[in-house]
């Protein structure tokens, strides 16, 4: 895990996360993510816009909608082989 030390308010240390790193090497390892699973893993909300810089950081990452049985839509992101 990259952990990054930052200081709070109050002095203390903190450890921060990069949850882009974390989304990346959830992808290498299972090929696919979707919202829900990167904010039960990584507490990330914000899923469309780290993989848009996955993207432009070289990643081919393929965004395919799927559907549930009550109606609702969601993405979910597959990893193309490297």
């Amino acid at each position: 895990r990259y952990v990054l030390h930052t200081r709070n308010f109050w002095g203390t240390i903190m450890k921060k996360i990069n949850k882009s790193n974390e989304v990346l090497k959830h992808l290498k390892r299972y090929g696919q993510i979707d919202t829900w699973t990167a904010i039960n893993k990584f507490r990330a909300t914000r899923l469309s816009s780290i993989i848009y810089n996955l993207r432009k950081k070289g990643y081919d990452i393929e965004s395919k909608w799927k559907g549930t049985s009550d109606g609702a839509r969601f993405v979910k992101y597959i990893l193309i082989k490297e």
